[in-house]
């Protein structure tokens, strides 16, 4: 089998994402409160708030598109494989 640049390149492409996700996953932070905040009920504060600005919310989104982008990926490779034989 032949491999042609579109091979390099959709396995570069996951590659890329697959580093990428779990660099970004490991850089959010957890977000169990624990025992007290399942008794207490939990606390709003200013970030709770605004959660879409903050770095944690853009990390998320980041995320989100990451894995997007490897799915998409991922089906791309699975039918480039299969027709290109």
């Amino acid at each position: 089998m032949e491999f042609l640049w579109f091979h390099y390149l959709i396995g570069a492409v996951l590659l890329i994402a697959s580093v990428l996700i779990v660099i970004l996953v490991m850089l959010q932070q957890s977000q169990q409160q624990g025992l007290s905040g399942a008794i207490a009920g939990g606390t709003d504060s200013f970030f709770d708030k605004n959660k879409g600005r903050t770095k944690e919310a853009q990390l998320a989104k980041f995320t989100k598109v990451l894995a997007i982008v490897f799915f998409v990926a991922t089906l791309a490779a699975v039918l480039v494989f299969a027709l290109v034989k």
